[in-house]
């Protein structure tokens, strides 16, 4: 049989192709080599650096001190009062009160004492006085409105009314200062200049007890929470 080749020939490619598949097998080899190494260098990685969350690194808000930046921006009341609703004060200007001749009325002469301060709107026979004693009280504003009152008792004489606060309203303040014009003058008619002065002292802050103005004993004398008072003690009691 006739061939194109001899045996050198045939060992000479045998050898070549051996050596072919050889080269080409290493190559493979090597690949895979490297595939397995970058495989093993990922895993490594990630078993030497794990994954943190993001949100685990920030740090925990401070909830108390959230809750205090939100209150400080909330307006604050200020003892009951909304922040620069002072008002004004009152002013009663004494000085200018009335001080022409004035008729002298005794502690004992109620109907007199109950005209210096108008008409009796309305009578209560089951009231108390300063001392919790049996009384009778005389009121000569509506329930509605600043009160100004005469509580009469066997022992005190109690002359009542409102104290406008700086807050209220100037119907209110103008109110308060009528009733307080009105007290002064009856005091003038009951015990002299001396008496209007007193109330002088407690329209400006001061309490008077137990003091002796002519003939006249005041039990106390004061003005605050929108109450003054004026007990005088009846000399017969």
């Amino acid at each position: 049989m006739y061939s194109k080749t001899n045996d050198s020939d045939a060992n000479s490619v045998f050898s070549n192709a051996t050596a072919k598949a050889s080269r080409r097998l290493t190559a493979v080899l090597a690949a895979g080599l490297m595939l397995g190494s970058v495989a093993l260098t990922g895993c490594n990685k990630s078993e030497q650096e794990p994954v943190i969350d993001s949100a685990l690194t920030q740090p925990e808000m401070d909830k108390s001190e959230t809750v205090g930046s939100a209150v400080s921006k909330t307006p604050q009341a200020v003892d009951g009062e909304t922040a620069g609703a002072t008002g004004t004060p009152i002013r009663y200007n004494v000085a200018a009160w009335s001080s022409k001749a004035v008729k002298p009325v005794t502690i004992d002469e109620l109907d007199k004492i109950q005209a210096a301060f108008g008409k009796v709107v309305s009578t209560d026979q089951n009231s108390l006085d300063y001392a919790s004693n049996p009384a009778t009280k005389f009121r000569f504003m509506a329930d509605d409105a600043a009160y100004l009152d005469i509580i009469d008792s066997q022992k005190y004489l109690e002359l009542g009314w409102y104290y406008a606060n700086p807050t209220d309203t100037d119907a209110e303040k103008e109110t308060s200062v009528a009733h307080a014009k009105k007290v002064y003058s009856l005091s003038r008619q009951l015990m002299g200049d001396e008496g209007a002065k007193v109330v002088a002292d407690i329209l400006g802050g001061q309490i008077v007890k137990n003091k002796i103005v002519g003939d006249q004993k005041i039990e106390i004398g004061k003005c605050e929470f929108y109450s003054c008072m004026l007990v005088l003690a009846k000399p017969k009691a």
